[in-house]
């Protein structure tokens, strides 16, 4: 079973969630570029892995669509993937100021 979180912020730009994930969980981010999904950071380690990415991506007609559009509010989106629930992992994430759990799915 895959373990899916999604995390979000309207108080941190996605360089500053990196540089705070990388404290609270000494990972290494690298710096991808999608034309689906813009600029996004991406770690893989110990936890599974790891993005951070703005929630408004590009769209087709040259407006940024939402990534998450049930969470227009938020303006960055940390979302994991790990292969089972992962409680240490979320306890070390709810430790950083501003960052809220939005949602769970497992499969």
């Amino acid at each position: 079973m895959t373990d899916y979180n999604t995390y979000g912020t309207s108080t941190h730009t996605a360089s500053e969630l990196v540089c705070l994930v990388t404290g609270h969980l000494d990972v290494v981010f690298t710096e991808r570029e999608s034309d689906y999904r813009g600029v996004y950071h991406l770690a893989q380690g110990t936890y599974g892995r790891i993005e951070i990415q703005p929630n408004a991506i590009p769209g087709d007609d040259r407006q940024d669509d939402l990534y998450t559009p049930e969470h227009s509010s938020v303006r960055v989106l940390l979302l994991t993937d790990t292969p089972a629930p992962e409680p240490t992992l979320h306890t070390r994430l709810g430790a950083i100021q501003g960052l809220v759990h939005l949602s769970r799915e497992s499969w």
